[in-house]
């Protein structure tokens, strides 16, 4: 079992007054510093874009009852230069960075491109990779600023089904232009809709305004990003140091980019584990030779911690704090995020959760996970307070992780002999 750390990076007034960015940064930088030292493989940081205060203001307010910003990272690639330069060992990236905002899947390729090129010397000395989890982000208002939005009648009544289709118009461009290739919006497959994969009415309506039958199969869509022919600078950087990473569940995408580049995938800990299954199978076919057979490390899943191991207490002790502690931040989020708390929600997001002494929280993660898994350990969940992200940190790291690493020994240890035998 391997132990990455992720960072929401939230700004929030949780009752002891709203934080500085300033103050939330360096707090970010001296964690990642942290996990550096706790043995924590990569840090991963949440992306945003744009205040959430002008849109809680408009007729049909966003998240009206949350206290802050969500996330105030806009740019992995400059936390990821002053990271590295602050630690030794982990790896630092991006979950997710969002390919359709400041200037789209080109301006992104060539981004991460110069990146790689300036950090090379550095990566290959330490033998760390950039992490890129990417995709289509959140909140449409982000992707509408920048001129993602329907352009006519007809997208705009197909828009849930026709913004897939533009995150895979976005990835591909992204991911052939990272890989080296020259490339013209020609070059990159039209985009269609099919009638089977939409809604009955709302398809009969779309090709009323486009002026075609209702019984009309296919509808094509032009291109967001149209371009001639180009190959992206700087040209001579491998890709040897560049993980990339979908965040997206669509199963024909993940295969789709996998044609160009190794792609790997996120997931989260509360997805049902036949899905979990059907995509390690599907990706171990798929996969991009280039990056080597498909593992169970390749596919991230995130676990929100809350472990307590005070000295002094019992078991039972440290299980009562750390339920409450869990419980406590669940039900802050959703009064953040709805304005009430529905119990219903708050015991739905306990299955996201571990907590209390560090045996509970061994043996919760041993039920629910592979023992070749990759974990991206979630501390600072609805809380910017330094000190309890950083003792949830190290209790996790000190107690929790050798045991894992242990059971997980022990039970590779017990499949091999079987299979031996």
């Amino acid at each position: 079992m391997e132990f990455d750390i992720f960072f929401s990076f939230s700004k929030m007034d949780t009752g002891g007054g709203m934080p500085s960015d300033d103050l939330l940064y360096r707090n970010l930088f001296r964690q990642i510093e942290t996990a550096d030292a706790l043995g924590f493989e990569r840090a991963w940081i949440g992306e945003a874009h744009y205040s959430l205060l002008p849109e809680q203001k408009k007729e049909q307010p966003l998240l009206p009852h949350f206290k802050g910003e969500l996330c105030i990272n806009t740019d992995v690639l400059q936390v990821a230069s002053v990271a590295m330069q602050r630690t030794n060992f982990i790896g630092i990236g991006s979950a997710i960075r969002n390919i359709l905002v400041n200037g789209g899947p080109i301006a992104h390729a060539e981004m991460v491109r110069t990146f790689l090129t300036i950090h090379g010397p550095s990566l290959r000395k330490s033998g760390r990779k950039l992490h890129i989890g990417f995709g289509s982000g959140r909140f449409a208002y982000a992707n509408e600023a920048n001129g993602v939005r329907p352009r006519n009648a007809a997208e705009r009544i197909l828009w849930p089904a026709l913004r897939g289709a533009i995150l895979k118009e976005a990835s591909e461009i992204f991911v052939r232009l990272l890989s080296g290739e020259t490339l013209g919006s020609r070059d990159v497959p039209v985009k269609r809709l099919t009638r089977s994969a939409c809604d009955a009415a709302q398809w009969t309506e779309a090709c009323t305004a486009l002026g075609k039958p209702a019984d009309t199969e296919t509808l094509e869509f032009a291109p967001f990003w149209e371009f001639e022919p180009l190959c992206i600078l700087p040209t001579d950087v491998g890709m040897e140091h560049l993980e990339l990473t979908l965040g997206s569940h669509d199963p024909a995408l993940q295969v789709y980019l996998n044609q160009f580049l190794p792609v790997r995938v996120f997931n989260l800990s509360v997805t049902p584990g036949k899905v979990i299954d059907a995509t390690h199978a599907r990706m171990a076919k798929a996969f991009h030779p280039d990056g080597g057979s498909w593992t169970r490390n390749m596919m991230p899943r995130t676990i929100m911690v809350f472990v307590r191991a005070d000295e002094g207490l019992s078991d039972a002790a440290l299980n009562e704090l750390g339920e409450r502690e869990a419980k406590d931040a669940m039900r802050a989020y959703w009064l953040a995020m709805e304005g009430t708390v529905d119990e219903a929600k708050v015991l739905k997001g306990m299955e996201n959760a571990v907590y209390g002494s560090p045996e509970q929280v061994t043996r919760m993660i041993s039920e629910r996970f592979d023992p070749s898994d990759r974990l991206m350990a979630w501390f600072d969940f609805n809380t910017n307070d330094a000190r309890v992200v950083e003792r949830r940190m190290l209790d996790f790291m000190q107690h929790v992780a050798p045991n894992l690493l242990l059971q997980s020994q022990d039970k590779m240890d017990a499949s091999q002999t079987l299979v031996l035998s």
